[in-house]
């Protein structure tokens, strides 16, 4: 039976050609009554139903039928008389092709916390949590693709390994293949990198902005979609080490054109998953009200994911000032009654996450568009307003996450995006690549940067970023 061919569960599930002979392979999610094998092969969320005829089948075998092991059943396709489904599959062969020791296997057919599921990562995509975050990830990324795709952007691979540092944080995976415990010194005694693989100091990215810029200038319009790392030893459960970003870069493009890309992109990526995976976002919508069950009522989401989905799809984001957003935070009642852990007091101060949440979860109850920020709490290659104090960034909060997406109408001119890295002290020769995007034949630009996790984990209804990624990376944390 190995050899004959599978047919995957999902198909089955809609099938209405009754006494059809079938086979099906998958992984057993339970064994009721001696009888009722419920199998899942990955295709979708929900199981098949096989009822073997135990009385006349070997019982050795049906003992080697444990939680998890891996099997094969050929049978005959029958209306089901049980609730819930509407067909099983009448056994008439049965053949183990995995066993599973039962006493062993942690995975057991009951309700296990994401703390216990995120120990055993490599095991966790054989629960139906993870078999709808999975799905859904995947869908996202190719939403993703399509939608650029579609508007004639050029998908650019950026670097990962890098000497630049795109946003002047520092906080970086050093790549060497020096000898750690005996590396080649320079005269003042510091680690000559002249003699590393690469002749320089080189890291893992932290974006691929500066890159796809250098796309831009010729292209028109690319996005690169991949890995990026950031050594912070941010412990939480909104950060990663290891995460994948989004970055578009659009010549000709305005702080307008930016925002309405990214506006544009979240709305056809959200309805994608809408219309694709009904199951899981019903499966995931009823994990999520679980969940919060134990939580006290303010702390519950007013929606439930679905409707919190279809809000988002369908709403035109506000668009609002920093300046404008300070005032509205300045006279709320959390920060009048000493609600909020950073006070706001007065222009120029970087938002929290807290400050972003009231925004759009109290205030507004729409994602929101923060623009034109104070320049001095933003990287050097965003483009200085007439005012001197404000930059064209902006930030797209969403409820339950904050800040989403983060971009900027790029500096284009060349005195201005010099005279900001010498303020910031950042090393102009190093960047001369860069800088020449600005000697020859500099233009108007934009893009912006899209965390994909987060985004994963809004349309999921998850709450950690660290059940959203199948192998997490953060601090004390490389399993796998």
């Amino acid at each position: 039976m190995n050899a004959e061919k599978r047919t995957k569960i999902k198909e089955l599930l809609n099938e209405t050609a009754y006494g059809t002979e079938v086979t099906v392979k998958g992984w057993v999610r339970t064994f009721r009554n001696n009888q009722f094998i419920a199998i899942n092969d990955g295709s979708t969320i929900n199981n098949i139903q096989a009822v073997v005829d135990f009385q006349n089948t070997d019982e050795a075998l049906l003992k080697r039928v444990t939680t998890g092991a891996a099997i094969a059943v050929k049978g005959k396709l029958i209306e089901s008389a049980g609730k819930g489904q509407k067909v099983e599959i009448q056994v008439q062969q049965l053949e183990i092709l995995g066993d599973s020791d039962a006493e062993k296997f942690p995975l057991q057919p009951k309700k296990h916390s994401l703390e216990f599921l995120r120990e055993i990562a490599h095991l966790r995509f054989r629960t139906n949590t993870f078999n709808a975050v999975f799905k859904v990830r995947h869908s996202l990324a190719f939403a993703i693709h399509k939608f650029f795709n579609d508007r004639g952007f050029i998908y650019l691979h950026t670097p990962i390994i890098t000497a630049s540092d795109a946003e002047g944080a520092g906080e970086m995976f050093r790549v060497t293949n020096l000898d750690f415990d005996n590396p080649p010194r320079a005269e003042n005694g510091t680690v000559d990198f002249n003699q590393d693989f690469f002749g320089k100091a080189t890291n893992l990215t932290v974006s691929g902005q500066l890159e796809a810029e250098l796309g831009a200038m010729a292209l028109g319009e690319v996005y690169t979609f991949g890995p990026t790392f950031r050594a912070e030893n941010s412990n939480t459960s909104r950060h990663l080490a290891e995460f994948w970003m989004i970055e578009p870069e659009v010549a000709f493009a305005d702080l307008n054109d930016n925002a309405q890309l990214a506006e544009d992109l979240l709305k056809y990526c959200i309805r994608y998953v809408l219309d694709n995976h009904p199951d899981e976002l019903e499966f995931l919508k009823n994990r999520l009200l679980e969940e919060e069950k134990s939580k006290p009522q303010e702390e519950r989401s007013e929606m439930d994911l679905l409707t919190k989905l279809h809000f988002c799809a369908t709403s035109n984001f506000e668009r609002l000032t920093y300046t404008e957003a300070i005032e509205i935070l300045k006279h709320s009642a959390p920060n009048k009654k000493k609600k909020f852990k950073y006070l706001i007091e007065s222009w120029g101060v970087d938002l929290q996450s807290e400050h972003e949440r009231y925004l759009v979860e109290k205030h507004f109850k729409k994602p929101v568009i923060l623009t034109d920020y104070p320049k001095e709490i933003k990287a050097f290659y965003m483009r200085l307003n007439d005012d001197g104090k404000t930059v064209r960034a902006m930030d797209i909060l969403f409820p339950g996450i904050g800040e989403i997406v983060g971009g900027s109408q790029r500096e284009e001119r060349l005195e201005y995006i010099e005279k900001r890295m010498h303020e910031m002290r950042i090393p102009a020769e190093d960047l001369y690549w860069y800088l020449d995007t600005r000697r020859f034949g500099t233009a108007p630009h934009a893009g912006f940067g899209l965390g994909f996790e987060r985004l994963v984990l809004f349309v999921t209804g998850m709450t950690n970023i660290r059940d959203v990624i199948p192998f997490p990376r953060a601090p004390k944390t490389a399993e796998f």
